[in-house]
C-alpha cells in the first residue's frame, strides 16, 4: 500500500510540475533553406514568467526570422487583456508576428470582442483572415496564408456531434487557388491535413489537439472534441511531400505532453 501512495505522490508531483513550470523547446530540421521559423498555439490563460516574460525570452534566444501564431492566444472567457498584449507586443518586438483566430477567439464572449479587436489593431501582428500576404528572406519569397474557417468545424448545435469539414472546395472557397511558389498556410484546426495538402500548401502550421491532451508512450489520447486517439495531434505530418506542423500547444491542462515552442528551419 505504500508504494501506491508514494507512487501517486510522484505522479502528482509530475503533473503539477508539467503543468506549472515546464517550457520545452521543440526543433525541426525540415530542410537546409536557413530560413528560422518560430511556432506558437493555444496560449490561453497561461502565463511563463511574469507577463509570459519566460516564454518572450526563450522565443528570442531562437533568433526567429519569422514568429507563426497558428490560434487561441486568448480563450473565449477572458476578462482582461492585459498579459495577452504584453505578451503579443512583446513577440513583435523579436520578429514579424503572422497569426490567426482560433476557435475561441471566433467564440469570444460578446462583451470581449470589442476589446480583443482593439488589441490587435494597437499591435503590430500581421492578422490573416483569410487572406494572404509575402515576405521575403535572404531571397526567397514565402506566400503566407491564414484560414478562417467557419466554427461549425469545432462545435455545432451546441455540442461535437456531426462535426462540418474542410475540403479542398471549401480552402479554394476561402483562400482562392493556391499559387505557384512557396507557400505556408496558418490552419488552426490540424485534422484536415490531407485537404490542406490537396489544396497546395507546402508548410500547414496548426495548433487546437493540444497534444491530445494526454499521451501515454506517445500516443494522443483526446481531443478538444471529446474524440479518442485525435490523428494530427503533434509533430510532423507528410501528406505527399507536403508538411503539416502541428504544435502541442502552450496552454491548458495536459498530462505526459509539456507546453512547447517549436522552431523548424525550412
Amino acid at each position: 500500500m505504500i508504494y501506491f501512495f508514494i507512487a501517486a505522490a510522484v505522479f502528482l508531483l509530475y503533473a503539477l510540475y508539467e503543468n506549472l513550470f515546464m517550457l520545452t523547446v521543440r526543433r525541426e530540421k525540415l530542410s537546409s533553406g536557413g530560413i528560422r521559423i518560430v511556432h506558437l498555439s493555444d496560449l490561453h490563460k497561461k502565463c511563463f514568467g511574469r507577463e509570459n516574460s519566460r516564454l518572450c525570452r526563450k522565443v528570442r534566444a531562437e533568433k526567429p526570422d519569422i514568429i507563426i501564431f497558428s490560434g487561441d492566444l486568448v480563450s473565449r472567457d477572458i476578462k482582461k487583456m492585459k498579459i495577452a498584449e504584453k505578451t503579443l507586443s512583446e513577440l513583435c518586438r523579436i520578429a514579424p508576428v503572422y497569426m490567426i483566430y482560433g476557435n475561441h477567439e471566433q467564440s469570444i464572449y460578446m462583451e470581449m470582442k470589442g476589446e480583443l479587436e482593439a488589441m490587435f489593431a494597437r499591435n503590430d501582428q500581421i492578422m490573416l483572415k483569410n487572406q494572404h500576404t509575402a515576405v521575403n528572406i535572404r531571397g526567397r519569397e514565402l506566400k503566407i496564408y491564414g484560414l478562417l474557417e467557419k466554427y461549425e468545424v469545432y462545435k455545432k448545435n451546441g455540442g461535437y456531434r456531426d462535426l462540418d469539414v474542410i475540403d479542398k472546395a471549401y480552402l479554394e472557397e476561402l483562400l482562392g487557388k493556391c499559387p505557384e511558389g512557396e507557400v505556408l498556410l496558418i490552419a488552426h484546426n490540424p485534422f484536415f491535413g490531407e485537404a490542406y495538402a490537396e489544396w497546395g500548401a507546402e508548410y500547414t502550421f496548426s495548433g487546437h489537439a493540444h497534444g491530445g491532451i494526454v499521451r501515454l508512450f506517445g500516443v494522443a489520447m483526446l481531443s478538444p472534441e471529446r474524440k479518442f486517439f485525435p490523428k494530427n495531434a503533434k509533430g510532423v505530418y507528410d501528406f505527399g511531400g507536403r508538411k503539416l506542423l502541428v504544435s502541442a500547444g502552450l496552454g491548458k491542462l495536459r498530462l505526459f505532453c509539456p507546453p512547447e515552442i517549436v522552431v523548424y528551419e525550412i
